[in-house]
């Protein structure tokens, strides 16, 4: 096989990978509203407090053995030492073992000490999940290793689907046995309980969707252990690492690995924690009402906001391994091209869907959720408010990934590191000074963007000689996606008025703007005939562009 299919092939397998982080992600934000309307914003509340922290506990035990593994393992397997590559698979099965045994009994023990009381249940429900997802990840680096995305696609798929399914179905029964009715308690102790029970039973699905994948995982291990056996038979290498190496390889892999991962997901845990524990100490407030607010935040504003960087992060998958391919072989001017290209890509897709979601803000939060005129409300001006921190933070992660691609693992760290403390003084500042309430916390996020972005954009110059493009990546984007969002609300008003129904509109202003936006970014030569065949099914854009004449 020649290097291009190799490199080809590469390619395809990170796209099936990204394809099905994307459907894991649409999955997750559509059961999303028949959670909220069982659980009510109360219950999320609880439930987001509690998960932020057991995605903490994950990442620092386990939530990064996977990329890791299959970097470790694919060393072995380059040089078909087939026998160390096995050893390493037991000893991380090992490392996982422990570490997840431990990090699950202090999230267990020390439930109370991350989260509100009212949360500490839910959060010892999740604890076993992380014990599970250890080995999950171990199997999933492992395949990942001999280069085949498919398996851990479709466990991801899988683990999605069942979470949507127990989560829903748990939290169902658990309010409906132990409360004895769906309906919403009057007295502000009931309303708790009733809460408590939704977010338990939630955090029931995320550990039964982990446990749906493991069993897939394990069982397409043990259909490929024959060939694994052979391999590891027939291996003739006389070198054989010991169990001592192995783990001290494992340790010096997945640390660079953890710390990345956790330092930039830590805002959200430092944040919920200042908002929920701290303000209520240091000021006069209702920390039931804070509660709900805060449910509404994550579970609405923050998760509609995220599914643009769904798209990000496919685009990294499929590029940033060609840049780390291209680094090694010292070819720096292509490196260069692809970076410009994955930034350009994913600006491309992250300001439309900012603008879009700022324009039709409203319509969109309720087709996705059920609330009450309150709550929706909440939900609309929190969601306009993240439309600069959607692009800012598909930037950063994407020139974060970028950055590791360039094996420049600690600069992500370190750039995190200075973000978060910035945001988090400018959270408490904002929180206890002013009346901001929630949008201190989006202008913390947004600031936490802003500074990776930047720290981010001069190390990746400083390691390539990388100059960002502007007109093209930014520019014509934002332009295009101003008229879009112009078109998109004009739209949704004229088909309101028409039909009455907010749903029909809404769907028809986004289909709509997304043609718009199209039209308006080829005729500000915002794309090349090149780059648009480089999207899915872009011979057909061509070729209907060249129809209408916005492309020569």
């Amino acid at each position: 096989m020649s290097g291009n299919e190799k490199r080809n092939d590469f390619i395809v397998q990170a796209g099936i990978l990204a394809a099905a982080g994307i459907i894991s992600r649409i999955i997750g934000l559509l059961y999303r509203s028949p959670l909220y309307n069982v659980v009510g914003a109360l219950g999320m509340g609880y439930y987001n407090s509690a998960f932020n922290y057991y995605s903490i506990i994950l990442m620092i035990s386990s939530y990064s053995i996977p990329a890791a593994m299959s970097k470790v393992i694919a060393q072995k397997l380059a040089v078909k030492e087939y026998r160390n590559a096995h050893r390493i698979f037991l000893g991380a099965i090992g490392y996982v073992l422990a570490v997840g045994g431990v990090a699950s009994l202090v999230l267990f023990f020390g439930a109370g000490f991350f989260v509100p009381d009212n949360a500490v249940p839910v959060l010892r429900t999740f604890a076993p999940t992380i014990f599970i997802y250890g080995i999950l990840g171990v199997l999933r680096g492992y395949f990942q290793a001999h280069e085949s995305m498919v398996q851990t696609s479709v466990s991801q798929i899988l683990e999605q689907i069942s979470n949507a399914i127990v989560s829903i179905g748990a939290a169902y029964l658990l309010i409906r046995t132990q409360m004895g009715t769906l309906e919403m308690p009057v007295d502000e102790a009931g309303r708790v309980e009733r809460a408590v029970y939704g977010a338990a039973g939630s955090a029931l699905g995320t550990g039964a969707g982990v446990l749906v994948a493991l069993l897939f995982m394990a069982a397409v291990y043990g259909m490929n252990r024959g060939l694994i056996n052979r391999r590891v038979k027939n291996d003739r290498h006389r070198r054989v690492d010991s169990y001592a190496t192995v783990f001290k390889m494992i340790t010096m892999v997945v640390m660079p690995f953890i710390l990345s991962t956790a330092v930039a997901n830590m805002a959200t845990a430092v944040n919920n924690s200042i908002y929920l524990k701290m303000l209520p100490a240091l000021r006069e407030v209702n920390e039931l009402e804070i509660s709900e607010r805060w449910g509404v935040f994550q579970t609405e504003a923050v998760t509609i906001s995220n599914i643009p960087n769904a798209f990000a992060a496919a685009m990294a998958a499929a590029i940033i391994p060609l840049v780390a391919q291209l680094m090694a072989s010292a070819n720096q001017e292509k490196a260069r091209e692809k970076i410009g290209l994955s930034i350009k890509s994913t600006m491309v897709i992250s300001i439309p869907c900012a603008v879009g979601l700022f324009a039709l803000a409203r319509p969109v939060t309720a087709l996705l959720f059920k609330n009450t005129p309150e709550e929706e409300d909440l939900a609309t001006k929190l969601l306009m408010a993240l439309a600069l921190y959607i692009v800012l933070n598909a930037l950063s992660s994407l020139t974060s990934q970028i950055l590791q691609g360039l094996g420049k693992v600690s600069i992500p760290i370190i750039n995190s590191g200075i973000a978060l403390v910035l945001q988090t003084a400018a959270a408490v500042v904002l929180l206890l000074f002013t009346d901001l309430d929630l949008y201190a916390i989006v202008i913390a996020n947004t600031l936490y963007a802003v500074c990776v972005c930047v720290l981010n954009q001069v190390a990746v110059c400083r390691a390539v000689g990388y100059r960002q493009e502007i007109k093209k990546t930014f520019l014509a984007p934002l332009l295009a996606s101003a008229c879009m969002g112009g078109v998109a609300w004009a739209v949704y008003e004229s088909f309101l008025m028409l039909t009455a129904s907010p749903k029909i509109s809404v769907v028809i202003a986004i289909c709509i703007a997304a043609c718009v936006y199209l039209a308006l970014l080829l005729l500000f030569r915002g794309l090349s005939e090149e780059e648009l065949r480089g999207f899915p099914k872009g011979y057909l854009l061509v070729g209907l562009a060249k129809k209408m004449r916005l492309m020569k």
